[in-house]
């Protein structure tokens, strides 16, 4: 047990140890990180004892991280590409295999001034936003169905990129020294006026809908790009999966019994929102390369192929309306 007065290392040995009791994968990495959510210190630089405080909190951190509850919901947040994501329960993780999918889908706008995006089942919006770092000059909308991920999603488009070169603060929004029980700040008539009126300022456009139905939305050749990371898990694999990835929300992951749901609405229903030549970039499970080409040719997409993650397996598929 993690106790007060324990020095740095004798407690991440002790949280690592339990967590490699209970079987979290890189206990070693998730020892490190809990410490620094519990003390705010980095241990490899730091020699104070533990206070009470710190030790209950790091103690509370082990024993949810020991019950499989993931570190990105522990922390609150999570690295993607070169900035932070919102993260929490109700919403899936972002994970770096996706990284490659962003990329990928970036490539496809090289030489299109400003070009137009679409991200479905956005989640965090980590594809989304990923897009818009690499294309500032990117338009990008990202829509999700699920209330409790939309929470997120809708923060990150307001946050992620703030400070990253590409969204500048908006000082219209309140700050963190503005606390809910403070005094209003008179900012003067006319910017208090204009304060009250301010929508948040969001690097990409969240829109909360379903992607069964919001292509009958889209007028017919707007885009240069749709994005997604749909649910692709089979009925079979989502009664195998981590203890981690259980505790993800499922409708973030289930896609029936081939797994395949959402790549027959986005093959039959999105090309036409693709302006000729426009690209798809789909995320796809590590087995389901031939099923989602097949089906998007089935469709008549045209110049399909697949792009390996940082593992060698393959990630993401990518088609064309034709010209």
């Amino acid at each position: 047990m993690v106790s007060e007065a324990m020095l740095p290392r004798a407690a991440v040995r002790e949280v690592e140890q339990r967590l490699t009791a209970a079987g979290c994968p890189d206990a070693d990495f998730d020892a490190r990180e809990l410490f620094r959510l519990a003390t705010g210190r980095d241990v490899r630089l730091s020699d104070r004892p533990l206070t009470a405080e710190q030790a209950a909190g790091l103690e509370s951190l082990c024993t949810r991280r020991a019950a499989r509850e993931p570190l990105q919901y522990l922390c609150g947040s999570w690295s993607f590409l070169d900035f932070e994501l919102a993260v929490g329960p109700g919403v899936l993780c972002p994970r770096a295999d996706t990284e490659v999918v962003a990329q990928a889908a970036a490539e496809t706008l090289a030489g299109i001034a400003a070009p137009r995006v679409l991200d479905l089942c956005a989640g965090t919006g980590c594809l989304g936003l990923g897009v818009k770092r690499f294309c500032p000059a990117a338009q990008v909308t990202c829509v999700e169905k699920s209330p409790a991920a939309f929470a997120y999603l809708e923060k990150n488009a307001r946050c992620a990129l703030t400070g990253q070169g590409r969204q500048t603060e908006n000082v219209l929004e309140p700050t963190a020294l503005e606390q809910a029980n403070a005094p209003a700040f008179d900012w003067g008539p006319a910017l208090n006026a204009l304060r009250a009126n301010q929508k948040p300022a969001y690097a990409v456009q969240p829109v909360q809908a379903d992607l069964f139905t919001y292509w009958e939305t889209l007028p017919e050749g707007q885009l240069e790009l749709i994005v997604s990371n749909p649910p692709y898990l089979t009925a079979a694999e989502m009664e195998q999966l981590q203890p981690e990835v259980a505790q993800e929300p499922a409708m973030a992951l289930e896609a029936g019994e081939d797994g395949l749901v959402f790549y027959r609405a986005l093959a039959q229903h999105y090309k036409n929102a693709l302006c000729p030549g426009g690209a798809l970039v789909l995320e796809i499970g590590w087995q389901q390369r031939e099923a989602v080409t097949a089906l998007l040719a089935e469709n008549g997409w045209a110049d399909i192929r697949c792009i390996q993650d940082f593992g060698g397996n393959d990630r993401c598929v990518i088609a064309h309306r034709p010209k």
